[in-house]
């Protein structure tokens, strides 16, 4: 039973910093593409970041240069790293894994395990 886990969202001012943490439980997540989405109300959820089971990381437009996605397979761990936030990246933010080592090219229908989300404001 897969359960993935998020933490460290909150509230940030203007060009500030968090980081966004997830847990996953029941399988390793060193095989399979992790990614991370992001949900406003109203609005089609989408795709922030991806981490492939090699390592190799893609980013949506909005966030590359102020995002960086990893991980740490020792304890399972899927982190987001979020510098210079903007009120734009205010969302919910989800963690999730597809089953299969890659990320690129894959729609977000294609991820089958979710954690509830953690809500990240910026003002």
């Amino acid at each position: 039973h897969v359960q993935l886990v998020e933490s460290g969202g909150g509230s940030v001012q203007v060009g500030g910093s968090l980081r966004l943490s997830c847990v996953v439980s029941g399988d390793s997540i060193s095989r399979y593409c992790m990614g991370w989405f992001r949900q406003i109300p109203d609005k089609e959820r989408e795709g922030v970041a991806g981490i492939e089971s090699d390592g190799s990381t893609n980013y949506a437009d909005s966030v590359k240069g102020r995002f960086t996605i990893s991980r740490d397979n020792a304890k399972n761990t899927l982190y987001l790293q979020m510098n210079s936030l903007k009120p734009e990246d205010t969302a919910m933010y989800y963690c999730a894994r597809r089953d299969g080592p890659y990320c690129l090219g894959y729609p977000e229908a294609e991820y089958h395990y979710w954690g509830l989300g953690t809500q990240v404001t910026v003002s």
